[in-house]
């Protein structure tokens, strides 16, 4: 029987393989783990776009990145806020609710607008089987290369 990886392996296994290096991370293994990748977070990134189909702009605007900093390293769903100058208030962090904005920028008149969440459901569905492939990911590089 297969155990699931707890939610965050991936990256973490991303984290410590970016840091055990050195003087930097080799380019030549950025080049090689960038399309897989941006495979692993294509899933979320198409079901974020689905889940903003009610939308005409936010589908479009949101990107997909590979970072590879010490720091945060792994995929991140954005959403271009030019694109999309809305699509931040309408996620509400991942949350139902309400939110309060004024009227096409006049502060004299308010209104509340039911959030619409596409995000971080997406992000969240996807999670496992991005992890698991960020993992393997690594694991397939570093063996490449020598790791291990």
């Amino acid at each position: 029987m297969a155990t699931r990886p707890r939610p965050g392996h991936g990256t973490d296994e991303l984290r410590r393989f970016i840091r055990s290096f050195e003087d930097g991370f080799p380019a030549d293994l950025r080049t090689e783990l960038r399309r897989p990748l941006r495979q692993a977070g294509e899933r979320a990134r198409t079901l974020a776009r689905s889940n903003a189909a009610w939308s005409t702009r936010i589908p479009g605007a949101i990107r997909l990145r590979v970072s590879f900093t010490a720091r945060r390293p792994g995929v991140i769903l954005e959403v271009d806020q030019r694109r999309a100058p809305h699509g931040r208030a309408l996620e509400h962090l991942g949350k139902a609710g309400w939110f309060r904005h004024p009227v096409f920028g006049q502060r004299r008149r308010w209104v509340r607008q039911r959030s619409r969440p596409y995000l971080f459901p997406a992000a969240r569905a996807a999670m496992a089987a991005m992890d698991t492939d960020i993992a393997a990911a690594v694991d397939m590089a570093a063996a490449k290369h020598g790791f291990r």
